[in-house]
C-alpha cells in the first residue's frame, strides 16, 4: 500500500469510498494511479452523516490538507449506508399506509403460508409492518392478461387515502393484483395519493417489483415504503452536509446487486439499498480476485458485528432474489451474502441451557468492548485477542488506546463462570467465533455442493485477520490472501463497481406461446427502458446484461439463466434460450428433462455504465527475500505463552516472505500465522498465506 505522503504530493482528482459499518465508518481516498490513504472513524447511529462528515475530516488530516481542500480535489464519492438495514431491524421506519386490491389485504399477513420453523406449533406469527387497520382495501380488479375486471372505483379510493392521512400515515405503499401486466390502476391510485398527501413517500409494485407472485411483490413494496422515508431524510442530511463542506460532485449509492446509482435512484427504490455495505465488500473482493489472478473465492468479511460470506465461482458472484431481511421478503436481486452474527464486537456469555456461546449479540460502537473504555462490561471477541495477544493495546484502528485492564476483568468474570482462567477463556472465545464463521462457509460451500477446497479465502473487514487463517484451516482451504486495504476493503470496493440499473418483467408463457420475435420484442422493450433510466452516460460505456427465470412446468420455483452468449440477433433464439436453461438446470440440479416443456416466468435486463477511473491498486517495486521484524510480542495461542515476530505491512515488499508463528500489523488489522503457516507479498503489497493442514 502507499503512504500517505506519496497521495499528499498527488495533485490530481481523487475519488473516495465511504462504508458506513455498524462499529466504525471506513474511508478510502485513491487517486488515478491507485495510490490510497485510508482512515476510520465510529459510526454514529443517531445520524451516520455526522460520523461520515468527522471521518472526512480526519482523511483530511492524514493527507495534510483540510476538508474544503479535500473536497475540491475529490470528483466523485461513491457510499454505502446501514440506514435502511437498521431501520429495519430495529423497526423504526415510517408509519406506512397499504392500498390493495379490495379482498386482498391480508395477502402479506398470509405470506406464503408457511413458518420460517414450519414444525414448532408454539411459533407465533410475524408482525406485519403495516397494521390490518392501515392495509386499505380498494374497489378494482385486473385480471392476468392485464384486462380491467373491475374499473378503479375513484371516489372509494380518495375516501380511503383520506383515511390514511386522519391517522397521520407518511408513506404509502399501493399494490394491486397482476398489476405487473397492467399497472394503469397503481399509476392513478399513486396521483391522487401524490394530490391529497403532496408531502407522503410512495412506493408503487409495478414500479418496485413489476413481477408475478403477489407475496414477494407486495413485501419487497412495503418495506420499500417502511424505509423509503428514513432513506430520504439520511440522504437529504448527507447532500446537505457534504455541500456545506464544499463538494460540488456526483454522489453514488451502491445498491444490493453490487451496481452504483445517484442519489434520487437510491431513494426511490430505497429497498435496494439493504445490502448496501456488504455488496461493496463483494464488489471488492471480486477486483481482489482479478489481481490476484483466482477464479474462485470465499469473500470473508468480519467486522465489529456481523461476518458476511460469499462466493465468486469462476470470477462471478451469484445474484439471487430469495433473500429477505428482519423477516421480511425483499425480492429485489442482491447478492447471495450469508451475514451472521459474530464480529470482533460479539459477546461471549454462559447461560443456562445453551452453556458457553459467542454472539450473535454484539456490543457495537456503544458501549463496544470492555477495552473500548466506554462502559462496556461483557467480553467480546476483541477482548480476548487483546487478553491473547493479538492486538496492540497501545494502537488500535479507529480507536486509538485499548483497555487491557479492563479486557482481562471482563474475561476472568466470564472465566469465573466456566472454571477457566483468563487466558484459557479468551483461547475459547477465539476458538469458538473461529468455529461458528466456519460452520457460516459450510452453509455456503458444502451445503450447496461446493468443495471449499478448490477455493481461496478472501480476508477482509478489520478483525478477519486475526481469524481467516484459522477459519481456512477449519475448512481444509489451503491459501489465504489479505489485502493491505483489507479493513476498509468494502470502501475501496465500491470505487470498482460500476453504475447498474436492472428492469425486469414477469412475462409468463410456455415455450409453445414463445416466438423468436416475442422474445426479442420483450427484452428490446426492457433495454429501451433502462437505457432510458440513464440519460448522462456515455452510451459507448454502456454494456447489456440479458437474463430470464425459467422453470420446467411442473414447477413452482424459477432458475436464473444468463443470457449473454446467446446472440438475439440469430435465428433458434427461443431454442437456444430453453437450451440454455436446460444447461443451467443441469448444473444446479445434476439433471436436466430436455422433453419437458420450459416456462419463461420473468424477463431481465441489466444496463452497466463503467465509471470513469484509474488503477484499482498501486504496484509497488520488487523487495529483498528477508524482511526484518520490528521486534517480538508475547502471544496465548492456547499452550504456554511464547515470544513471536512482529512485521510492519507498510515495510512488506514483493518477494518478502514470512513464516509463523508471528503478527503482521496493518494500521487497522493484525494478521496472525500460526506454526507451519507461511506468507508471500504480493506484487500489490498483500499477503498470500498457504495454511498449514490442521493436526489430526
Amino acid at each position: 500500500m502507499t503512504t500517505m505522503t506519496d497521495l499528499t504530493q498527488s495533485t490530481g482528482p481523487l475519488s473516495i469510498g465511504i462504508d458506513v459499518g455498524g462499529t466504525f465508518t471506513d474511508f478510502v481516498a485513491i487517486d488515478a494511479a491507485g495510490r490510497t490513504v485510508i482512515a476510520k472513524s465510529p459510526s454514529t447511529p443517531e445520524d451516520q452523516s455526522i460520523g461520515v462528515l468527522a471521518g472526512l475530516e480526519k482523511l483530511a488530516g492524514r493527507m495534510d490538507t483540510d476538508l474544503a481542500s479535500l473536497m475540491a480535489r475529490t470528483e466523485r464519492i461513491v457510499h454505502g449506508t446501514t440506514v435502511a438495514t437498521n431501520a429495519l431491524l430495529e423497526r423504526k421506519g415510517a408509519l406506512t399506509g397499504m392500498l390493495t386490491t379490495e379482498g386482498h389485504r391480508d395477502i402479506i399477513e398470509m405470506r406464503e403460508g408457511l413458518k420460517p420453523d414450519r414444525y414448532n406449533l408454539l411459533m407465533p406469527p410475524p408482525e406485519p409492518l403495516v397494521p390490518r387497520d392501515l392495509r386499505r382495501p380498494v374497489p378494482e380488479r385486473m385480471r392476468q392478461d392485464g384486462t380491467v375486471a373491475e374499473p378503479l372505483d375513484e371516489p372509494a379510493l380518495r375516501a380511503e387515502i383520506e383515511a390514511l392521512k386522519a391517522r397521520g400515515v407518511t408513506s404509502v405503499a399501493i399494490c394491486f393484483l397482476h398489476s405487473y401486466r397492467n399497472p394503469a390502476h397503481e399509476r392513478r391510485a399513486a396521483e391522487l395519493v401524490a394530490e391529497i398527501m403532496p408531502e407522503a413517500y410512495i412506493s408503487v409494485s409495478s414500479t418496485v417489483l413489476p413481477q408475478i407472485k403477489e407475496y414477494e411483490r407486495f413485501s419487497t413494496t412495503l418495506v420499500n415504503a417502511y424505509i423509503g422515508p428514513v432513506v430520504r431524510r439520511y440522504m437529504d442530511r448527507l447532500t446537505g452536509r457534504l455541500t456545506g463542506a464544499g463538494y460540488d460532485g456526483p454522489l453514488y449509492i451502491i445498491l444490493s446487486h453490487g451496481g452504483i446509482t445517484e442519489v434520487a435512484d437510491a431513494i426511490a427504490l430505497a429497498a435496494g439499498t439493504c445490502l448496501s455495505g456488504p455488496a461493496g465488500g463483494i464488489a471488492g473482493a471480486r477486483a481482489c480476485a482479478g489481481l490476484i489472478g483466482a477464479d474462485n473465492v470465499i469473500p470473508f468479511d468480519m467486522g465489529g458485528t456481523s461476518t458476511e460470506i460469499s462466493l465468486i465461482t469462476d470470477g462471478e458472484v451469484a445474484l439471487t432474489s430469495e433473500r429477505g431481511l428482519a423477516g421480511e421478503r425483499i425480492a429485489l436481486r442482491c447478492y447471495d451474502i450469508l451475514s451472521i452474527g459474530a464480529g470482533g464486537g460479539s459477546i461471549a456469555m454462559n447461560r443456562p441451557g445453551t452453556g458457553f456461546t459467542v454472539g450473535p449479540q454484539s456490543a457495537g460502537a456503544v458501549p463496544g468492548p470492555a477495552c473500548y473504555g466506554r462502559g462496556g462490561t461483557e467480553a467480546t471477541v476483541t477482548d480476548a485477542n487483546l487478553v491473547l495477544g493479538y492486538l496492540d493495546p497501545a494502537a488500535f484502528a479507529g480507536k486509538g488506546t485499548l483497555d487491557l485492564t479492563a479486557a482481562e476483568a471482563a474475561v476472568a468474570r466470564l472465566g469465573a463462570d466456566l472454571g477457566l482462567g483468563v487466558n484459557e477463556t479468551a483461547a475459547g472465545i477465539h476458538r469458538l467465533i473461529n468455529v461458528k464463521m466456519a460452520d457460516g462457509i459450510r452453509l455456503m460451500t458444502l451445503r450447496r455442493g461446493v468443495d471449499p477446497r478448490n477455493f481461496t479465502l478472501l480476508s477482509f473487514g478489520g478483525a478477519a485477520g486475526l481469524h481467516a487463517v484459522e477459519v481456512a484451516r477449519e475448512m481444509g482451504v489451503s491459501r489465504v490472501v489479505v489485502p493491505t486495504i483489507a479493513s476498509v476493503l468494502s470502501a475501496w470496493g465500491m470505487l470498482a463497481s460500476d453504475l447498474r440499473y436492472e428492469v425486469s418483467r414477469s412475462r409468463p408463457m410456455d415455450g409453445q406461446g414463445m416466438t423468436d420475435d416475442t422474445l426479442r420484442a420483450i427484452f428490446e422493450t426492457l433495454e429501451a427502458e433502462a437505457r432510458a433510466r440513464m440519460p448522462g452516460v456515455d452510451p459507448r460505456t454502456l454494456t447489456v446484461e440479458r437474463s430470464a427465470e425459467m422453470r420446467y412446468g411442473e414447477q413452482i420455483f424459477e432458475v436464473n439463466v444468463p443470457l449473454d452468449d446467446i446472440d438475439f440477433d440469430a435465428p433458434g433464439l427461443v431454442d437456444a434460450v430453453a437450451q440454455a436453461f436446460h444447461r443451467r438446470h443441469e448444473d444446479l440440479y445434476t439433471f436436466a428433462s430436455p422433453d419437458q416443456e420450459v416456462d419463461l416466468v420473468n424477463a431481465r435486463v441489466a444496463l452497466v455504465g463503467r465509471v470513469s477511473r484509474g488503477a484499482v491498486a498501486e504496484a509497488l517495486e520488487a523487495a529483498g527475500p528477508r524482511p526484518e521484524p520490528m521486534g517480538k510480542r508475547r502471544v496465548f495461542t492456547g499452550g504456554a505463552p511464547e515470544d513471536v515476530p512482529l512485521y510492519a505491512m507498510e515495510t512488506l515488499g514483493p518477494g518478502h516472505r514470512i513464516a509463523g508463528p508471528a503478527l503482521v500489523e496493518a494500521e487497522t488489522t493484525t494478521v496472525i500465522l500460526h506454526r507451519g503457516d507461511h506468507a508471500a507479498v504480493t506484487p500489490q503489497g498483500w499477503l498470500d498465506i498457504a495454511v498449514a493442514a490442521k493436526d489430526g
